[in-house]
């Protein structure tokens, strides 16, 4: 089941947030931002873990971590994009449809393998993926539509405000 509501997706009761990033992400604006300001241990967790393999676009990287009321909080890296560049200089790339499609897939696995029961995500790869929601939306409806977990897609971003999410 996938319901779209409006709010701070870093307020959702949803046992997991996921979200689009690139594959040597920076996390340096938008969701990615607030994720790292929230969970800066998240950031090294998964700089230490990149560097020990090369990351592909299309891929998951899953994080657990604790929010500040002390509840258990997972995060889903969806690498939906690439990078351009070597070192600081380096850019995320526009995203593709493909990773997406692949990141995607690889999240309902992630779900079904580890009983998860809630999932949230924002208007995926379309900030600084640059892709156009139209096409993306329906990718998450083919992937998700179907998983047998409540789906909040968070459409429209309000800092500070909770969603009527209606989990149960």
């Amino acid at each position: 089941m996938i319901r779209e509501v409006e709010g701070d997706i870093l307020l959702s009761d949803a046992q997991v947030i996921a979200h689009g990033i690139a594959t040597h992400d920076p996390f340096d604006s938008g969701l990615a931002l607030a994720l790292r300001e929230r969970f800066p241990s998240m950031v090294r967790d998964y700089r230490h873990a990149m560097r020990s393999r090369e990351p592909k676009a299309g891929e998951v990287w899953a994080w657990s971590g604790v929010n500040e009321d002390g509840s258990a909080r997972g995060i889903v890296n969806l690498l939906t994009q690439g990078m351009q560049g070597q070192g600081k200089a380096a850019r995320p790339v526009k995203a593709r449809l493909e990773d997406v499609h692949h990141a995607l897939r690889e999240l309902v696995r992630l779900v079904r393998e580890q009983d998860i029961k809630s999932l949230a995500l924002p208007r995926l790869a379309t900030g600084v993926g640059g892709l156009d929601w139209a096409d993306v939306k329906p990718l998450i409806a083919q992937h998700l539509g179907d998983l047998g977990v409540p789906v909040l897609v968070y459409e429209v971003y309000h800092k500070g405000r909770k969603a009527d999410e209606k989990l149960a």
